[in-house]
């Protein structure tokens, strides 16, 4: 049974009140601020109704106190003066409604139940979404099919500790995503995460980058170098295309990670470091180990625990978790009024083999956006290896239009400048006319249509 608190500093009022309530609800009573906060901090309510005039107290004071406590109860404001301001002002400070004395019973238990019914929906939405957002989505990396949960359940084991992890997988899976969800679920999220890309540097200059040199250390180093491993100190430093790194730098990675001390390039002075070590490949690492292109027991250091992305197409449960994903966030970085994807398009991606993985489905999704004019984005949007890829009969059918029928007529060069001036007023529709010479009405008749067009 839903618990319900009635102050009024009148004794008559709340004693009938709680005979009256008493059949369906449990009944506390107070008449003052004081004795309602004993029971509120004691006792879990659900319901408070409040006179707004409680003697030398005032019922919105009381409102203010009961929504500070961690249990707050749904607020329901009673009073002879009504008003809309005091409605208002009552709302305004979270109370859920407001009633005039005199009170009709019927009403207010109608009311409580309402309250109390809206409060249950308020709470199981707001467990659903913890769920859901647990299920599917760790530290901004998003999934819900079975591929990608033992990756979730590796990052959040990993995390905390401090294990070196490899990450490896196809280009474009999205390995640096897992490295700064393993540095922010880690114990040091607060501290820096420092990433450097192998492959992007030479011998040389990846050797100075990971270690830092001293002035005069080679021809070109005028002054001192701070590495990466030195910015990375009580963080976390990740190496991306660690396959691509040469022996002499594995000999001085062994060692850094063996006794926790670099040398500057150039220097003989050991300096400590304290680093979270995170790497990754897309190559066989394995394999290059066999070749001698790898150390083995740099492999070993490297390979504490292992996670292993899957590729897009053996994910394909998460296409369109992570396609709406990407339209609301570059929808809203390209200031475009974009919120659908046409069936067309999700069954062209449905039948895309994603060689580029998740990188590629964002680059789709973001040409589709630039192309867009209207409110969705259809096939005619996305790039042509999706245009003429798709199997699917529909598919097929929208690319085999000829370009007169949709290029050259009146409603296709309307749809572009409506798209064109939403899209220049960040979706102000009212702006949007103004620059159209319509009518706003007129403007939301032509946006229905063509969204059912």
């Amino acid at each position: 049974m839903y618990t319900v608190l009635i102050v009024d500093d009148e004794k008559n009022t709340r004693e009938g009140l709680r005979l009256s309530l008493e059949d369906e609800f449990d009944i506390y009573i107070a008449a003052d601020i004081k004795g309602a906060m004993d029971v509120l901090k004691n006792e879990t309510v659900d319901v408070l109704v409040t006179d707004l005039r409680l003697g030398a107290d005032d019922g919105m004071e009381l409102i203010d106190k009961a929504l500070e406590i961690p249990s707050n109860p749904i607020c329901i404001m009673m009073t002879a003066y009504g008003s809309v301001d005091t409605a208002v002002e009552a709302m305004k400070r979270g109370a859920y409604h407001f009633v005039t004395k005199p009170l009709n019973i019927d009403e207010l238990e109608i009311l409580i139940k309402r309250a109390i019914t809206t409060r249950s929906l308020q709470e199981e939405n707001a467990q659903l979404k913890k769920q859901v957002e647990k299920e599917f989505t760790v530290s901004n990396i998003l999934g819900k099919s079975p591929a990608m949960q033992p990756v979730f359940e590796t990052i959040e084991q990993v995390a905390p500790s401090r294990a070196t992890v490899l990450i490896d997988g196809e280009n474009g899976t999205g390995k640096e995503l897992v490295a700064k969800a393993i540095h922010n679920l880690s114990g040091r999220p607060k501290s820096k995460l420092v990433t450097v890309h192998c492959a992007a540097l030479s011998p040389q200059l990846l050797e100075s980058e990971l270690f830092g040199h001293e002035r005069g250390a080679f021809t070109g180093a005028t002054e001192k170098r701070i590495g990466r491993f030195e910015q990375a100190d009580g963080g976390t430093l990740f190496l991306d295309e660690i396959g691509e790194i040469d022996i002499p730098t594995q000999v001085k990675l062994l060692r850094a990670l063996g006794e926790r001390t670099i040398e500057r390039v150039g220097g003989n002075q050991p300096i400590k470091i304290d680093v979270r070590l995170l790497t990754a490949t897309n190559k066989d690492i394995e394999q290059l180990v066999k070749s001698g292109e790898f150390r083995e027991d740099l492999f070993y250091r490297l390979n504490v625990v292992r996670i292993t992305l899957p590729p897009l197409r053996e994910r394909t449960e998460d296409i369109a978790l992570l396609a709406n994903a990407f339209l609301k966030e570059l929808a809203e970085e390209n200031g475009k009024p974009i919120n659908e994807l046409s069936n067309e398009v999700m069954r062209s991606f449905s039948a895309h083999k994603w060689p580029g993985n998740v990188r590629e489905l964002r680059t789709a999704i973001e040409h589709g956006v630039v192309m867009s004019n209207g409110s969705k984005i259809t096939l005619r949007h996305l790039p042509a290896v999706l245009r003429n890829g798709s199997s699917t009969p529909a598919a097929s059918h929208a690319t085999h239009e000829k370009p007169a029928e949709n290029q050259y007529n009146l409603a296709t060069a309307e749809t572009q400048l409506i798209g064109e001036a939403l899209a220049h007023t960040r979706g102000n529709k009212t702006e949007a006319a103004k620059l159209l010479g319509i009518s706003r009405r007129t403007l939301q008749r032509k946006l229905k249509a063509e969204v059912h067009g």
